[in-house]
């Protein structure tokens, strides 16, 4: 089985992988990382997203060999990430906290990882950037108001403004 080597969360990894293992199988079976959800497995509803230098990516319709050499980010590693104090939560994370962006939770995770790459590229969205930003993750509880809320927060928080 050929070995795989990449960033993950900040660390590097180094496990084997067979060349059809999806990401997102990779993250949830051997490296434990559940927080990247498994949803429809076609792409469509974004619960497994995640960076990979920076870009956010569905784990479900990506390789694990695809990330050799390559930066990975999960929602566990949102507080690894530049400017976040040690033993923080990521200002996406708070946000989402604090607006009550989340229901069940299942979105969750990919919303906020595609939030963080929205707000990594554009740090001063409008609320179409936000919308369009999140366009390919679906929720079934929120009615996204809340969502949008939360990354607008972060937003803010992230430019040195209030919360």
């Amino acid at each position: 089985m050929p070995q795989l080597n990449f960033t993950l969360n900040g660390q590097a990894v180094s496990t084997p992988a067979e060349p059809a293992t999806l990401l997102v199988d990779l993250l949830r079976g051997p490296l434990g990382l559940t927080g990247t959800h498994q949803g429809c497995d076609t792409a469509q509803c974004g619960c497994c997203t995640v960076l990979v230098d920076g870009d956010s990516i569905k784990a479900c319709s990506v390789l694990a060999v695809q990330v050799q050499g390559r930066s990975v980010t999960t929602v566990e590693g949102l507080k690894t990430l530049p400017g976040v104090p040690a033993g923080s939560l990521h200002p996406v994370q708070e946000a989402f906290i604090n607006c009550h962006g989340l229901q069940c939770g299942f979105c969750t995770p990919g919303m906020m990882m595609s939030a963080t790459c929205l707000l990594q590229h554009n740090p001063r969205p409008s609320e179409a950037q936000i919308v369009q930003a999140l366009e390919g993750n679906l929720c079934r509880c929120t009615g996204y108001v809340n969502i949008v809320a939360a990354v607008k927060q972060a937003a803010d928080v992230m430019a040195g403004g209030a919360k």
